[in-house]
């Protein structure tokens, strides 16, 4: 068994160099490599998560924008359709003066006929009083022979 542990102990002593090796190599690895290395995936996965956070951020700067942007424009479209509603309605109201405006003046026109009409029926009605009288008198007078239509006592007219 003294054989064994001799032989280990060569062995170990022989693997001291190679150990220390690999450790050195380890170490001169992890500095100018692995840390490195670590450090440029440490900034990459900062610098992606910053580039999420910035565009999830833009992403809701984008909505707010757009949604105060719909608002503005409802809010115009809505003040067009109230300015059409009120030149609509200033319309109606200007037409529905004309037309109470025409109306007046019709039933004006319209009195003023009438009174004018009344008062040439009146004159045409004097006129045929005025021209009847003498034709009945005379229609008269040839029928019977003498004149009827005296001064309202039944005796003769003088002449």
């Amino acid at each position: 068994m003294g054989d064994i542990f001799q032989q280990l102990g060569h062995l170990f002593v022989q693997t001291i160099p190679t150990v220390i090796f690999v450790f050195l190599l380890f170490v001169l690895l992890d500095r100018l490599f692995f840390r490195p290395v670590s450090a440029v995936l440490k900034r990459r996965e900062e610098a992606t998560t910053g580039a999420l956070a910035r565009a999830r951020q833009q992403a809701e700067t984008t909505e707010a924008k757009a949604r105060e942007y719909e608002a503005t424009f409802q809010a115009a479209r809505q003040e067009v359709y109230r300015q059409r509603e009120a030149a609509r309605q200033a319309g109606l109201a200007e037409r529905d003066a004309r037309m109470r405006e025409a109306r007046e003046k019709s039933e004006k026109l319209l009195q003023a006929a009438q009174a004018t009409l009344a008062q040439e029926v009146a004159a045409a009605q004097a006129e045929l009083d005025r021209a009847a009288r003498p034709l009945a008198e005379e229609i008269t007078r040839r029928l019977l022979g003498r004149d009827t239509l005296t001064d309202g006592v039944g005796g003769a007219r003088p002449s």
